[in-house]
């Protein structure tokens, strides 16, 4: 009798003990149905169709600054990881919206990742959404800034720069006036207004190139150029400096393709880069300019027998108005600009320039262009049409 008393308590206690463990089952479900509930987040009524045709990236945290929601853009300029808000400046933006329920606008310079100096800056609009979300909109303005500190700094250096020549044109001619009497001093000045004259144009000269060459456009205006005669110009427009310094101009190899482009730059480029190898070459010695065609591409080098530039310069020496030493180029009346116009068009026509220098050996600039393909030559050639005009006149036209 007892043992069935014991299994009849067995069984019981085993029923007991399944209805728990059903109700128990149940009771998870549907806490997991609410939380999966909470999890998404219920944002204002047509707050997601204008968020998604805003044209910003943007984000949106909850009472406790978690990302309920963010735009691919956010993740890619760096303002998101995971579902946490990167930055501490706008943990603190969000802060003071949610607090004062007003909203904030700021211009903010932030890391762009977790590596490296990179950085982005942001108009950041951060403004209440419904009762327990924070928006924040973020206006990209990095290319725009950086574009607006290279103008202002183009225009400090170009102010510096002609109020060198400038100030001394006037000092001179004052002491000219002064020294009307005395004829040595006047030739002795008026030598010093010449030098000053020409180191004033060759800048204002620069700065035309330049601006001119920003508003080129190689793609429409380019055309089969021969390299080979590009580099025989630069060198003939050279021959005066070189002549006076006593320095001889050696050309080797040859390029056997043309290279597409725009004639007049690419011949303002060598000329340049030939120029300052001439500047900083000692009286008596060789500039050497060679050419050869290998892998597509038409390499040109300047090599000269110059005190070379050291390691920490080399990365500059491509800046606008950058001087390794100014009293140097001062004496060889450099403008700081030739550099910078030949970087600028061989990158126009699709190319590299580079350097190779060590101090007291010298230093070799090496330019690389493409080459044009055989069919690209066949097409330019069909596409040069000879059409007459209702005058009579032949014209060449470019067909479309």
């Amino acid at each position: 009798m007892s043992d069935v008393y014991i299994g009849l308590v067995a069984g019981l206690v085993g029923l007991c003990l399944g209805v728990f463990g059903m109700l128990a089952f149940r009771i998870s479900e549907q806490q997991r149905r609410e939380l999966a509930e909470v999890d998404e987040p219920a944002l204002p009524d047509g707050a997601a169709e204008v968020l998604s045709v805003v044209g910003r990236a943007f984000l949106i945290v909850d009472s406790i600054d978690g990302v309920v929601r963010a735009s691919p853009g956010a993740y890619a300029l760096g303002l998101v990881r995971g579902h946490t808000v990167v930055h501490s400046k706008l943990l603190e933006m969000t802060g003071r919206v949610r607090r004062d329920g007003v909203i904030e606008e700021r211009q903010l310079e932030l890391a762009r990742g977790p590596l490296g100096q990179g950085s982005v800056v942001l108009r950041m609009r951060v403004a209440p959404l419904g009762q327990e979300y924070i928006l924040l909109l973020a206006d990209d303005r990095t290319e725009i800034t950086r574009t607006e500190e290279i103008r202002n700094d183009f225009v400090a250096n170009v102010s510096h720069e002609l109020k060198t020549p400038v100030g001394a044109i006037s000092l001179l001619a004052e002491a000219l006036d002064d020294a009307a009497t005395d004829e040595e001093a006047v030739r002795r000045f008026a030598s010093r207004m010449h030098k000053e004259s020409a180191r004033l144009s060759a800048l204002v000269q620069d700065i035309i190139e330049l601006s001119r060459l920003q508003g080129a456009d190689v793609v429409q205006q380019g055309e089969p150029v021969d390299l080979n005669a590009i580099i025989s110009e630069a060198v003939d427009r050279n021959k005066l400096p070189a002549e006076a310094k006593d320095i001889d101009m050696v050309i080797g190899g040859e390029v056997g393709t043309d290279v597409y482009g725009d004639s007049e730059l690419l011949t303002t480029a060598f000329r340049n880069l030939i120029d300052n190898a001439i500047r900083y070459s000692p009286v008596g010695t060789k500039v050497g300019i060679g050419l050869k065609s290998k892998d597509g591409l038409a390499n040109v080098s300047v090599t000269d027998q110059g005190s070379g530039i050291s390691p920490e310069d080399q990365d500059r020496i491509f800046e606008r108005f950058y001087r390794i030493d100014s009293a140097r180029s001062r004496a060889t009346g450099g403008t700081g600009l030739g550099l910078s116009i030949v970087k600028h068009v061989i990158s126009n026509h699709g190319g590299e320039v580079a350097v190779w220098s060590r101090p007291g050996q010298g230093s070799t600039f090496t330019v690389r262009l493409p080459e044009m393909e055989a069919a690209d030559d066949d097409q330019h050639a069909e596409e040069q049409t000879m059409t007459t005009g209702a005058d009579g006149a032949t014209k060449r036209g470019v067909r479309a």
